[in-house]
């Protein structure tokens, strides 16, 4: 039993620590030119974080959807503080090992110590709608993207958790979505619909998010109130440490 004990706490201490991480600041972003942003993709063992603020660094570790969820700082959140940070793990390394690792990297190079409180919130719940989810497996590739007209907004993705969706979703409404499906692991998401504000004449206009999230993936909004966890930020340097 006890040899049992020692071999699995070995296993586990190996998997909270990338085999190679790096962290850096970006080059200031020329007005004109492209400007990448990517948050969180896991391709081939590597976890990529592009012009990512510390906000989005910690909502991916985490499994928050909004910075809503984030008290601490105006800096983590800035476009003026952005970081590159790849990862590389070793092979057969799960999700949510990942996700440690990267708690673990962010208290060592940023210094981040945090505490929970519970707030009231509004907030919108995506759940299962009524006739189950309509979402395939994952696959292997490129998702194909719809065909689609101006004015759309789209989630696309071979491979997507829930909580990413929750998450996008939240950037996009600009409001608190909290996934709360329930269900687990990846799936081939295609979402397509048409903002409110978006200045489209009637004839062109698509599917609002809660018409095509029902239509599209069998899932739903719904509007809620009610005690909402938050990560409050205790201590977080704006400049990591060396690689």
């Amino acid at each position: 039993m006890i040899t049992l004990l020692v071999a699995t706490g070995c296993v586990i201490a190996r998997a909270q620590s990338f085999e190679v991480a790096s962290v850096k600041i970006p080059p200031p972003h020329v007005i004109g030119q492209p400007y990448d942003i990517t948050i969180g993709d896991i391709q081939n063992d590597t976890i990529t974080f592009t012009n990512a603020s510390l906000a989005d660094c910690i909502r991916f570790a985490y499994g928050l959807s909004s910075n809503m969820q984030l008290s601490g700082p105006e800096w983590i959140t800035s476009s003026e503080s952005r970081y590159n940070i790849v990862a590389k793990t070793s092979d057969g390394t799960t999700r949510d090992q990942i996700l440690h690792m990267m708690r673990a990297l962010l208290a060592e190079r940023f210094m981040l110590t945090y505490h929970h409180e519970q707030r009231p919130l509004k907030y919108y719940a995506l759940v299962v709608a009524k006739g189950g989810p309509r979402m395939p497996p994952p696959t292997d590739g490129r998702a194909t993207i719809p065909a689609g007209i101006n004015g759309q907004l789209r989630i696309v993705s071979n491979r997507m958790p829930m909580a990413t969706v929750a998450s996008l979703l939240s950037r996009y409404m600009r409001a608190l979505v909290v996934d709360q499906t329930g269900l687990a692991g990846d799936f081939e998401v295609k979402l397509v619909w048409t903002p409110d504000d978006r200045p489209v004449p009637d004839d062109q206009r698509g599917a609002s998010v809660f018409t095509a999230l029902e239509e599209q993936l069998g899932l739903k909004l719904e509007s809620r109130k009610g005690p909402i966890e938050v990560m409050v930020i205790d201590r977080a340097e704006k400049t990591p440490t060396e690689n």
